[in-house]
């Protein structure tokens, strides 16, 4: 790419790039601002309904309009980064040529899926413009303009992206691929409807698998599947689409994601991360691999902040690399240890995978906070073993052990940052607020400890993780909104039904249906990332889980675990990468260490799945 780029005509790159910066900077600003509204707007009906017992009755519906505005401008400011969930290991091994082929051909894919949405997107924003909100008294369509607006802006950048690559013939050659394929989909629709179920393996599997291991972002993978399943094959109204993807981005549940996103680089920023860290080092890090229990001490106590992995990764690696090094660690050892902490803490509220599972399945919340705990306990157990054993003979004659005094100022220091976690839980689960309400009151919270105590607060940072949070919160979100839209496709088929009397006959019964479950997830987990995989089958698949008489919660627990197994687990698990990314360490130097703690959290795993009392016994 880097070579087509530089024969390229100056004049129009130069253009293009001015043209998508400026662009850029009235999407990501606006993004941000929507972020900090949804804070503000939140946290002032917090106060007027526990403070001043005066409910505010329009801010919930103001934070739903404001919301689906966050994430398709986050989906955009995404698309302009490049940072949409995408599997990269077919891409990263191949050739230079095929690679920048494959980058403008996924560019194009997302081309196709934006062009033949647009429409159908302005369509669902008008027929919306008939209903009035209740509280507000304004048209809906001010909240479902947001689509085709996000969709016209992620058009912008597509073509914008496509102008900036300085080899023509290789614009050409993609562009001439995408309209190709979609021109042979629409010219064997007559015979593609007298197929019945067989377009499922056609679409679902055929057309989303082809996309996803060519790189293209898997939101645009689902959509576009999703569309020619139903253009080609039934005679639905494309406009369903769009609102089947309204519908599952604009859960109220799925308020807290982006405050959640946020809340994690918060408490990065205001060293209320290290603190916490420091304190766990000044307990175990005179002992024998102690530093690595820490790492996965700490990783457990800041996912019960954070909703984000990356956000999480990111918080404590920097912390604990430079020493654990200076003691004679392999870098390749560290980054695996932290992929795998990644996938232990899965589990632990307020995860944006338990939000999203009981956003799309409707188990309760407060019971998922609840369940996530002890599993995280049981698989940081089994990663403790594996450290145990290696690092039994770890030479620590130069490490000098912590006083008491030390540990106690250590303690008082981190006291702040350790007392957030568990108030975050006991809030949603005791009942006293929801998840949403609680990552309002955690932000604040964050502001006033950085504020006042550690008084650690850059507020140049300040519009940067504003815009951070928009990014990855639009790219969670418009995965979500596809899924949706593609699981809703399979219900409607009539997969589902058939899915469920071949998962409830199969021989052993809940055994075999557990057991097939984590093999599943472990796949799709690598090849989807968790959150898509969740949306796409949780409803499925959970009826079928009561059906067979395994528990929600458990079920919930076993497959998360499962999917973390295989989001982390090289060579196509995303997860692992963003961990090698953090910790700036060569990818191939923790494939052979990894595969010990992955094994560790299968272990982990079968316990889990084998004992429902360590999910649903404090229920």
């Amino acid at each position: 790419m880097a070579a087509g780029e530089a024969v390229s005509p100056p004049r129009r790159r130069t253009a293009a790039a001015r043209l998508e910066n400026a662009v850029g900077m009235l999407v990501e600003i606006p993004a941000a601002l929507l972020v900090l509204a949804e804070i503000i707007t939140l946290f002032a009906g917090i106060v007027a309904r526990y403070v001043l017992q005066q409910p505010l009755i329009w801010s919930d519906e103001l934070a739903s309009i404001l919301f689906l505005w966050l994430a398709m401008l986050g989906a955009v400011v995404a698309f302009r980064r490049s940072e949409h969930m995408r599997m990269t290991a077919g891409v990263a091994n191949a050739g230079p040529a095929l690679r920048a082929y494959l980058d403008v051909l996924a560019t194009c894919a997302a081309l196709a899926f934006l062009l033949l949405i647009v429409g159908p997107s302005y369509q669902y924003a008008y027929e919306e413009s008939f209903i009035t909100t209740p509280a507000l008294q304004i048209s809906n369509s001010w909240r479902a303009a947001a689509l085709p607006v996000g969709t016209c802006l992620m058009l912008l950048f597509a073509l914008l992206r496509l102008m900036r690559v300085g080899d023509a013939a290789l614009v050409i050659k993609a562009v001439f691929s995408v309209a190709a394929l979609v021109a042979l989909f629409w010219f064997a629709s007559p015979w593609l409807k007298p197929l019945g179920n067989l377009n499922l393996v056609i679409f679902f599997v055929g057309v989303v698998g082809f996309c996803v291991f060519a790189g293209v972002p898997i939101a645009f993978a689902f959509g576009l599947a999703t569309f020619g399943y139903l253009a080609l094959t039934t005679r639905t109204p494309l406009m369903v689409l769009v609102g089947r993807m309204d519908e599952g981005m604009s859960h109220l549940i799925l308020l807290a994601v982006p405050l959640f996103v946020f809340l994690g680089l918060l408490i990065e920023m205001t060293g209320m991360a290290r603190a916490m860290v420091t304190f766990l080092a000044s307990l175990l890090g005179h002992v024998r691999g102690g530093l690595n229990y820490v790492l996965v001490g700490a990783m457990y106590l800041v996912s019960g902040i954070s909703g984000s992995k990356a956000a999480d990764m990111a918080a404590v690696a920097p912390v604990l690399f430079p020493e654990m090094m200076e003691r004679g660690a392999r870098p390749g050892d560290l980054v695996a240890l932290l992929a795998a902490t990644g996938a232990q803490t899965e589990t632990i509220p307020p995860s944006l995978v338990l939000i999203t599972i009981g956003s799309v399945t409707g188990v309760s919340i407060s019971a998922l906070f609840t369940g996530g705990l002890l599993p995280g306990v049981v698989c940081a157990i089994t990663l403790s073993a594996l450290v145990w054993w290696r690092y039994r003979r770890e030479d620590l004659s130069h490490v000098k052990r912590a006083t008491r005094s030390e540990v106690l100022r250590a303690f008082v220091i981190a006291l702040p940052a350790l007392a957030l976690p568990f108030v975050i839980r006991a809030a949603v689960v005791e009942g006293v607020a929801t998840a949403t309400e609680v990552s309002t009151i955690g932000i604040v919270y964050g502001f006033v400890v950085g504020l006042t105590i550690y008084r650690q607060f850059d507020w140049r940072r300040l519009v940067p993780m504003l815009i951070e949070t928009a990014c990855l919160s639009g790219a969670i979100l418009l995965i979500i909104g596809t899924a949706t839209g593609m699981a809703w496709g399979l219900t409607q088929s009539g997969f589902s039904r058939a899915l469920a009397a071949a998962m409830t006959g199969l021989p052993g019964g809940s055994a075999s249906f557990i057991a097939v479950s984590i093999l599943a997830f472990i796949v799709l987990g690598s090849v989807l990332e968790g959150i898509p995989a969740i949306v796409l089958f949780g409803p499925l698949l959970f009826p079928i889980a009561g059906a067979v008489g395994v528990h929600e919660v458990h079920y919930a627990m076993i497959i998360i675990l499962a999917m973390g197994i295989g989001l982390f687990a090289p060579p196509f698990g995303v997860g692992y990468y963003a961990a090698c990314a953090i910790g700036r360490v060569d990818p191939a130097e923790g494939i052979r260490p990894i595969w010990g703690y992955m094994l560790a959290l299968l272990a982990g795993l079968i316990i889990v799945a084998i004992f429902p009392w360590i999910s649903i016994g404090f229920l």
